[in-house]
C-alpha cells in the first residue's frame, strides 16, 4: 500500500542544499502504474513507487526535471487529532 503523503527532497547533489516539498496521492497513475502525487499548486508533481522511487512529471513546458530527489513516506494524520 502506497502512502498518502511523501514529503520530496530536491538537493543539488552536493547534499550541501535541500528544498522539501510535501506531496499527496491523486487518483491518477504514472505510465509505470504506479500513483502520481502533487503538490497543492499543482506544479510538483511526481510518479513514486511502492519502493519510494521517484519519477519527477512535468506539468508544464520548459520545465527540467530534477535527478536529485529522494522520497519520505510520511506518518497518516490522526483522525482523532
Amino acid at each position: 500500500m502506497n502512502p498518502l503523503r511523501y514529503e520530496l527532497v530536491f538537493s543539488d547533489g552536493t547534499d550541501s542544499a535541500e528544498d522539501i516539498v510535501i506531496v499527496e496521492r491523486t487518483q491518477l497513475k504514472g505510465s509505470g502504474g504506479h500513483p502520481v502525487y502533487s503538490d497543492a499548486t499543482g506544479i510538483i508533481r511526481a510518479e513514486i513507487s511502492d519502493r519510494d522511487e521517484v519519477r519527477i512529471l512535468a506539468s508544464g513546458g520548459h520545465q527540467q526535471p530534477s535527478q536529485n530527489v529522494r522520497a519520505r513516506p510520511l506518518p497518516e494524520a490522526d483522525p482523532a487529532g
